[in-house]
């Protein structure tokens, strides 16, 4: 049973940063695509990062590129997300999700069915 618990949002200026973290417990990272998603205030759901912990390959959505970064601590099976100079419109909540890697790469576009329960993220 797929476990994620994220944690690490809260409230900042703009320009700041913030590091959200995703425990996970219950699957073999190395089989698995891991990514982060977020919701801002009365909006869909969109694809933030994904990463493929078994060869470090990455993907980010053209807002954030430059500005996140994703990463996997393999050991702890811990997964980051580092956000730089954040804007206003990187509110949102942000949850981790993973999902079985059955292709070659990894994206946020995959149907991802384990899911955390989210971190707030507030940019003023």
């Amino acid at each position: 049973h797929v476990q994620l618990v994220e944690s690490g949002g809260g409230s900042v200026r703009a320009g700041g940063s913030l590091t959200l973290s995703c425990a996970a417990t219950g699957y073999t990272w190395s089989a698995y695509c891991v990514a982060w998603f977020r919701q801002p205030p009365g909006e869909k759901r969109e694809g933030v990062a994904a990463i493929s912990p078994a060869d470090g390959n990455t993907y980010y959505t053209e807002s954030v590129k430059g500005r996140f970064t994703i990463s996997h601590d393999n050991v702890k099976n811990i997964l980051y997300l580092q956000m730089d100079n954040l804007k206003p419109e990187d509110t949102g909540m942000y949850l981790c999700a993973a999902e079985p890697r059955l292709r070659g790469y990894c994206d946020t576009y995959l149907p991802y069915t384990s899911w955390g329960q989210g971190t707030q993220v507030t940019v003023s």
